[in-house]
């Protein structure tokens, strides 16, 4: 007897809340295996083109694996020293951008920004805390996340957890299409299809987009010599992937740090500007058409909604799995407003049976009551 819609949505959604109930609980348990399945998923194009070269399964996942661990070791040894020491750098040297600034508006605003000015000593106090206990919270904030993180159970699990996926990739993928309901298997393949195309056209492309710009931003604000622009540029790429917010904040704040080390000389702060507007430039024009796509399907305000509410309720696990539960939620919903759209809900008409396609017989309870009225079914 065939599963009624009913009792198949109940079955779904209790094991879509028991899922949820999960990784509310073990959220911070299955950081490592959640980001070693998000490197998997990302690498399996780069492991099918090395197949594809006529190296076996095995042979292209290490050499994936031996080019990742490369990179990351390189990362550690030159990019993340660099970036910590300009991050401690900009916390000493705020007081000092702040008595400059308050020095400038003081001499062209008097009446605003005087030394006994309400704003002032705000402005005084916020310097003072700086100054004092600047290192000592960055020092907090940054021994605070690497215990949350558990972040050297992270480097080491994660990446172990990707290989394996890796390595099985393929045959977890053919597995999981077997046991899907035979019923429901065409639209679930759809709906999986669509939902890989919006990753693929998103993660993947505006990864390598922010990579692109942040390797970008970093190199050339440093090259025109522009004291913390190796933070800047790499935070501003980071950032790149919610549209025009790294190219705002990165230009905010070097244009506001040219101002103060380049006042003499005017040609500098515009090399600065020029250099967020040709990236702005290369960006709209040639790597977000060729990377990402005019149309992924994940507009910014929803990708904002979901990394706050899967952040609020997850905790930084929530936070890497909010662009895929978005995408997914995005495909889902699209489909199920596709159907709406042709049901007798909005259309105001009957479903017509098509031709030569016998109805549906009724309901065994529809059947029992015209028994019972009238003694013949």
């Amino acid at each position: 007897m065939a599963v009624s819609a009913r009792r198949q949505a109940q079955f779904w959604g209790i094991g879509l809340l028991v899922l949820a109930l999960m990784l509310w609980l073990l959220g911070s348990t299955l950081l490592p295996f959640l980001l070693g399945a998000g490197l998997a998923y990302f690498l399996d194009p780069v492991a099918d083109r090395l197949e594809d070269l006529g190296l076996s399964r095995i042979v292209a996942t290490s050499v994936i694996a031996i080019t990742v661990v490369v990179a990351f070791a390189a990362l550690l040894l030159f990019a993340v020293p660099a970036l910590i020491e300009q991050v401690q750098g900009l916390v000493v040297a705020i007081p000092t951008y702040i008595d400059q600034l308050t020095g400038f508006l003081g001499r062209r605003y008097p009446q605003i920004f005087g030394e006994h000015s309400l704003l002032m000593r705000n402005l005084g106090e916020i310097e003072s805390a700086l100054r004092d206990n600047g290192m000592t919270m960055l020092n907090q904030v940054l021994a605070g996340s690497l215990e949350v993180l558990n972040f050297i159970f992270l480097l080491v699990v994660a990446p172990v957890v990707a290989f394996y996926l890796l390595l099985d990739w393929d045959r977890m993928v053919a597995k999981v299409n077997a046991i899907l309901p035979r019923a429901h298997a065409p639209t679930i393949r759809r709906l999986a299809r669509e939902i890989d195309a919006v990753l693929a056209g998103f993660v993947r492309g505006q990864l390598t987009v922010c990579l692109v710009l942040g390797a970008y931003y970093a190199v050339a604000l440093m090259v025109i010599g522009l004291q913390f622009g190796f933070l800047i540029g790499m935070t501003a790429g980071l950032i790149a992937f919610i549209p025009y917010v790294g190219s705002v904040v990165g230009l905010t704040l070097s244009v506001g740090i040219a101002l103060f080390q380049f006042w003499d000389d005017k040609v500098w702060i515009l090399a600065t500007l020029g250099v967020f507007l040709f990236g702005q430039f290369v960006e709209g024009n040639i790597l977000q058409p060729n990377l990402v796509g005019k149309s992924v399907g994940l507009h910014p305000v929803w990708l904002l909604l979901a990394l706050s509410v899967f952040g609020a309720l997850f905790g930084f696990t929530g936070l890497l799995v909010a662009v895929p539960l978005a995408a997914a939620l995005g495909v889902i919903g699209r489909f199920l407003l596709e159907r709406y759209m042709e049901s007798p809900i909005y259309t105001g008409r009957a479903v017509v049976p098509e031709e030569g396609v016998a109805p549906a017989a009724p309901p065994e309870e529809d059947i029992a009551r015209i028994v019972a009225t009238d003694g013949t079914p």
